[in-house]
Parts: structure tokens; C-alpha cells; sequence
């Protein structure tokens, strides 16, 4: 049985495992339309059009889309206490808006395993078996990272999947010192649905864009760190890095609509927190901040 943690049917917890209520339901409903019904899927063949992307970002980038500003920190109920009070210029300006430092304070433990970013988390052990869903997107492991060996490499280890919602922070980071290899990415793709993909069971109807990036890590052994955008639309924005990396340095932003990032680890790497892997183990996503401790170095 895969595990769904696009789904906004899910529950979310605390980090004391308490109910909470998500700001962002509607999210959910739209991604099932659009990904899960014909017509739903033949309006996608058409926003996603280059042009169509094109004119998306622009109106996003225009001065003018700074009236979608205030009601959208009405409805998403966003904290902006926590940024630094600017005027912005566009939409996106606000959407990448930085966070003030002592907002997300990086835990200063060099054992901790820290959050990349805002997000609400789902934590998988890795198996032969392992399916997940990114964004309405069912994917196997090798599938995900687009290499079956380097999937091979993590098996006993953990798929970390960190769902942000739009009330969230959309800055992330790296979760600690070391190196990091060769950022890929792997573009989006829309199937055509069909009757014979159909008779043999073949629900998959899209792939996001990924970028990935192994990292070497000081603590953590080899992780494979990737965020997960839009289909064909750049919303990813990594900034160029050095070999070396710093924990807690910010690795990069979502433009509006980017919105997931996956952690993959060895086994053995991490104690993921107890009450974050009871919460995932009865499908309840956990609430965590950028840089806040979310399990400790294991034997690797």
C-alpha cells in the first residue's frame, strides 16, 4: 500500500502528536481534479504549455499581483511577525520572502538531524517494496531518483518527505556539513491516459520535476537530498554551492508552486524522534520548522 503524503485527508500533528487542523485543505482537492479526472488531466495538458507557463510567471512577477497579498495571509493564516517588514514588488517577491534568523533558529547540537525547512513530515522506511506519493504522483524509489542503483544504496534506511503548505516558509537548507555532488534534474512528464495503460493497472498519470543532490555528510553518512516542483514549470530555485556545504546554510527556494522535499537515508544513519515516527506510522504528518531537531546521528 503506498503511502499518500500529498493527500490532504491525512491527518497533521504537533510534535507532541496532537491534532491540528490544516490551513491548506483545499490543496488536496484541487490536485485530485486535476490529476485524478479526464477532464482534470486535458486542462493540465493545456496549463502546462510553455506559453501558458510563461504568462503564469509573469503575472506572478507584475506589481499588480501584490493585491493577492493580504487576503492570502488572511485565508492561510500566515505569521509575518516572523519576516522582516518590506514592501514587496511582486507576488513571488513575497512568496520567497526571507524569514528573520531568530525565527528559525538552527539547533546547535552538531548530532541533531534538522528539519531542512517549514513543512509537514512523513517519515517511510525503505524496503524492496517502498511506494510513495509526492504531489498526486505515486513513485518507487529508483523511479524518484531516476537511478535504481544509488535506491539500492538506501535500503533499511528512511524516505523523509516534507509537504509544505502555503503558510509555510519557502526557504530551505542543507541538514549538515560535508560535501555535495552534481545537482540533476529530472523534468516533468504528463502520461496520456489510454485504455490499454488502464486494463493493466497503470494509475500514474504524471511525474514532477526533481532536482537531486547527494551529499556527503559529516554526520549522516550519504544522503540523497531533493526538491520537488511543479511538472514542467522551473519553480525550483537552487543557488550554485561550493563542494564543501554548511549546516543550516540555505540551499535554495520554491517559487509558487514548489512544494516538497525529499530526504533519503542509509541505514542506520539517524534516529528519527520517536513521536515523529509514531505519528507517520499511523498516518499522521508532523509539523516541523527549518533547522529544529527531528532525530539524532545513528551508527553510520
Amino acid at each position: 500500500m503506498p503511502h499518500d503524503t500529498a493527500s490532504q485527508g491525512a491527518q497533521i500533528c504537533d510534535r507532541s502528536g496532537n491534532p491540528t487542523a490544516d490551513s491548506c485543505a483545499g490543496q488536496g482537492k484541487l490536485l485530485g481534479l486535476l490529476y485524478g479526472t479526464a477532464p482534470g488531466r486535458a486542462a493540465l495538458k493545456v496549463l502546462t504549455k510553455p506559453a501558458v507557463s510563461q504568462l503564469a510567471g509573469y503575472a506572478l512577477e507584475h506589481p499588480l499581483s501584490t493585491a493577492a497579498i493580504p487576503p492570502f495571509v488572511l485565508k492561510k493564516h500566515i505569521r509575518m511577525d516572523d519576516y522582516a517588514a518590506i514592501k514587496y514588488r511582486s507576488f513571488n517577491q513575497f512568496f520567497t520572502r526571507p524569514v528573520k534568523p531568530e525565527k528559525r533558529p538552527i539547533d546547535p547540537d552538531p548530532q541533531a538531524l534538522i528539519s531542512p525547512c517549514d513543512a509537514k513530515l512523513t517519515v517511510i522506511p525503505v524496503d524492496d517494496n517502498t511506494h510513495f506519493t509526492v504531489k498526486g504522483a505515486e513513485y518507487s524509489l529508483p523511479v524518484f531518483l531516476g537511478c535504481r542503483k544509488c535506491a539500492a544504496h538506501f535500503k533499511g534506511g528512511y524516505v523523509l518527505i516534507f509537504r509544505l503548505t502555503p503558510d509555510d516558509y519557502h526557504r530551505y537548507c542543507y541538514p549538515d556539513d560535508g560535501t555535495a555532488g552534481k545537482t540533476r534534474r529530472i523534468g516533468g512528464v504528463l502520461h496520456t491516459v489510454n485504455p490499454v495503460a488502464e486494463e493493466h493497472g497503470i494509475k500514474v498519470y504524471h511525474r514532477n520535476t526533481r532536482t537531486v543532490t547527494m551529499l556527503h555528510t559529516d554526520h549522516f553518512g550519504r544522503m540523497m537530498q531533493v526538491e520537488v516542483g511543479a511538472m514542467f514549470v522551473g519553480k525550483i530555485v537552487n543557488h550554485p554551492h561550493g563542494e564543501r556545504i554548511r549546516r543550516g546554510i540555505e540551499k535554495g527556494y520554491f517559487e509558487f508552486g514548489g512544494s516538497t522535499i525529499v530526504m533519503v537515508l542509509e541505514k542506520g544513519a539517524a534516529e528519527i524522534d520517536p513521536q515523529i515516527l509514531k505519528n507517520s506510522g499511523n498516518g499522521c504528518e508532523t509539523i516541523v520548522q527549518y533547522g529544529s531537531r527531528i532525530g539524532r546521528a545513528g551508527a553510520v
